[in-house]
């Protein structure tokens, strides 16, 4: 076997490598979802921790982007040899299609837990503005009757007849 095939294999090698952090990194999103949907569901949700799984999620995000970059990159070197002499490459081939299938079938739950939490998270946004706004009204409510009864006790008599 001349260099040309050792090359070709540790790129190859590579793009098996790029695809199993992928799959790693999707499962991560994965369980930052489920941690999501709980946080959700918590009467009691802290929002600094919340912000942090979603800054946790968006750097998981990042690592996908040049995952997936990094894997054309290493593809388009190797594309031709791949589809030239596909038989030579059967076995890692074959490893990168199972791969794929499970970071699609990953992605796909990803995205249906996705609709799920927004789902849910306009749910309770929707529910926190309607305590803000009731909040709000009975705060109204206070300042208009404690603003009455100042009226009130302005106008009261400043003359009292104590004789009887």
């Amino acid at each position: 076997m001349g260099k040309g095939y050792q090359v070709e294999a540790e790129y190859i090698s590579i793009m098996i490598q790029s695809l199993e952090k992928k799959l790693r990194v999707l499962e991560q999103i994965r369980r930052l979802n489920d941690l999501q949907k709980r946080q959700l569901k918590d009467p009691n949700l802290d929002p600094d921790d919340f912000e942090e799984n979603i800054n946790s999620k968006g750097e998981l995000i990042e690592q996908l982007n040049l995952l997936d970059s990094g894997f054309e990159r290493v593809y388009e070197r190797v594309r031709e040899e791949l589809n030239n002499d596909r038989s030579k490459y059967a076995p890692q081939i074959a490893r990168m299609q199972e791969l794929i299938r499970k970071i699609m079938a990953c992605g796909n739950e990803i995205g249906a837990q996705e609709e799920r939490n927004k789902q849910q998270a306009q749910a309770k946004f929707d529910d926190v503005r309607k305590q803000v706004k009731n909040v709000r009204d009975s705060q109204k409510a206070v300042r208009q009757y404690y603003s009455s009864m100042m009226k009130n006790t302005e106008n009261s008599p400043q003359f009292i007849d104590n004789k009887k």
